[in-house]
């Protein structure tokens, strides 16, 4: 069964390259604009199932009563899962074919959050007990499992995404390309919460779950006929080939192909400084990243005395404005740096810093919406980067997909830190420290990314 399962997502042969020009040229500008857009809008569904449980919580504990603690738990289950998923499913991924492993997560992702809603279906709260425990426990830890397992899969997506890019788009435009596919987080995120937002209130939480699952399997199918693996599995040269542009580690291709991927991934992930250090780095980025998005709302409400309505209007304008921030250090550190990702980051950094700061001390309110806005730009930027593009581009292609994996598992630690964190502060030290949790967390990273800078710098002197 595993050796059927393992030949059914086996990448696809090298075939023989093409050697007409104009052919190769025509084929390459069809298929990149098919694999990007349908990587896109892929992730974008990929968000609708995930980001609906924010809007489905208040419904699940309005109808069964569960306190804050337990919808904690349920909410966690997702950042466990999909932190871990992010590694193991990015070391598959390396050897499967996009094609079929992409759209398989889709379509299981969208199983387990229809699960997630037909558990409260099966199961009716009410006196009844199952092996001793109230029926709403017994709910609950279903919704747990489900949700974890949409976790799972969910996290079998970037992976996927980022093979794709890496082979399909050379280092001088990966950048710009990366970064606008990034911006799929913030729509879906944005849209995942309107269209959840209209289900809940004319049926019910549990069509947040239901249309939701039932457009990514519709999805899933559309990629199927949209994606392809990598360019060599079509017959056409290498994207560094056919733009005649080489890189670092196309010198090492030679000796990669002689290597098993265990000797590759082990250099290039396990051995690699710079993947550690990014990874690390990673943590403090989602430190930030995680505190915005889960707690600017409450801050707002308590330390600003802002309605929850206001609060909510002004949090919206984090991952609009993200949107630009991202395709902004995308396109600043291709056409402005050379390709350079690390002076990117530490502007951006130095950016989150100061909006942090400057909005702890505004007491005008409208500015509040420039002010959260221009951190989400400058939090999406590194959060693009860092554990992704940059990632990539220190590793090997042949093993981009656990690399992004790698530091996308130290992101959630992150997540997770940011979510215990954040109350910890505040608790001890009300909004105060929550404030300098968060600005520590960016001076820590800006450290990290100047180390990361220096020693990209030393590199270069050691070529010369």
């Amino acid at each position: 069964m595993l050796k059927r399962i393992a030949s059914f997502f086996k990448e696809p042969p090298v075939k023989e390259t093409i050697k007409d020009e104009e052919q190769v040229k025509e084929m390459y500008s069809h298929w990149r604009l098919k694999i990007f857009y349908a990587c896109f809008i892929g992730y974008t569904v990929f968000y609708l199932c995930k980001k609906n449980i924010a809007v489905a919580l208040p419904g699940l504990s309005a109808e069964y009563g569960y306190s804050n603690t337990e919808l904690g738990l349920l909410g966690s289950s997702l950042y466990l899962t999909y932190g871990i998923g992010k590694f193991v499913n990015g070391v598959i991924a390396d050897g499967s074919d996009v094609r079929k492993f992409l759209p398989t997560a889709l379509i299981l992702t969208a199983i387990a959050n229809i699960c997630f809603a037909l558990s409260a279906v099966f199961i009716t709260p009410g006196h009844v007990s199952f092996f001793g425990l109230p029926s709403t426990t017994i709910l609950l830890w279903l919704f747990v499992f489900f949700w974890g397992a949409s976790g799972w899969f969910q996290s079998a997506g970037f992976p996927a995404v980022a093979k794709s890019l890496t082979y399909w788009y050379s280092n001088s435009e990966r950048g710009t390309k990366w970064s606008l596919w990034s911006c799929s987080h913030q729509v879906g995120t944005f849209l995942s919460v309107l269209v959840s937002g209209f289900l809940v209130a004319q049926w019910g939480w549990k069509m947040a779950f239901f249309v939701p699952g039932t457009l990514a399997i519709l999805v899933a199918i559309w990629l199927f006929n949209r994606l392809r693996d990598r360019p060599q599995s079509l017959g056409l040269p290498d994207i560094e080939t056919y733009n005649n542009e080489p890189s670092a580690k196309n010198s090492e291709c030679v000796e990669e192909d002689n290597r098993s991927y265990i000797e590759i991934f082990k250099q290039n992930i396990l051995y690699n400084k710079t993947i550690w250090l990014l990874a690390i780095a990673y943590i403090f980025v989602y430190i930030i990243r995680f505190g915005a998005e889960d707690w600017m709302i409450k801050y707002l409400n308590e330390a600003k005395a802002n309605s929850l309505e206001l609060a909510a209007i002004k949090l919206s304008s984090f991952p609009l404005i993200g949107i630009a921030g991202t395709i902004c250090a995308g396109v600043i550190s291709d056409k402005i740096f050379k390709g350079q990702r690390a002076p990117v980051n530490l502007i951006y950094l130095a950016g989150v810093a100061i909006c942090i700061i400057l909005l702890k001390f505004n007491t005008i309110s409208k500015i509040d919406f420039i002010l959260i806005g221009l951190l989400g730009a400058f939090t999406y930027g590194p959060q693009m980067m860092i554990g992704g593009l940059c990632a990539v581009e220190s590793s090997s292609k042949k093993v981009a997909s656990a690399a992004t994996g790698f530091t996308g598992t130290f992101g959630y630690i992150g997540a997770v830190l940011s979510s215990t964190g954040t109350g910890f502060m505040v608790d001890k030290f009300g909004w105060n420290g929550a404030i300098i949790f968060w600005v520590f967390s960016a001076i820590i990273c800006i450290g990290i990314c100047t180390i990361l800078m220096l020693d990209e710098k030393k590199k270069k002197q050691d070529v010369k």
